[in-house]
């Protein structure tokens, strides 16, 4: 059975080409830090936040924009913050999203925009 192709390692300005998300000279910077989501900044803290956030924004942005009612779930960063706790914290970065849209967004604008400040 054929093998995957490589891909690009996601450290901004790395060449080379991986198996995984990484390669191996970056994957020690990275993957110990996505351990869990608390260790991401998603806390109590974090919790509390997105609770009165998706109370004041109910409704999500994108398909409200498509003209539907579809109620929010999700609180997502707008501008990936990649562990910037400032980005992270900044509410004029934060959007209301339902799952569907959310995880369609992290999919396609996300992920191709990851380094491209």
């Amino acid at each position: 059975m054929p093998k995957k192709p490589l891909k690009p390692c996601k450290h901004p300005g790395c060449p080379k080409l991986t198996d995984g998300s990484y390669c191996d000279e970056h994957k020690e910077l990275h993957v110990k830090n996505r351990a869990n989501a608390t260790g991401r900044g998603y806390d109590s803290r974090w919790r509390k936040a997105r609770n009165r956030f998706l109370k004041v924004n109910p409704l999500c942005v994108r398909c409200k924009e498509q003209g539907k009612i579809t109620k929010s779930n999700v609180v997502d960063h707008i501008k990936a913050h990649r562990g910037d706790k400032i980005l992270f914290w900044d509410e004029s970065n934060w959007q209301s999203l339902c799952k569907s849209c959310h995880d369609s967004k992290t999919m396609t604008e996300d992920r191709y925009k990851e380094f491209h400040y």
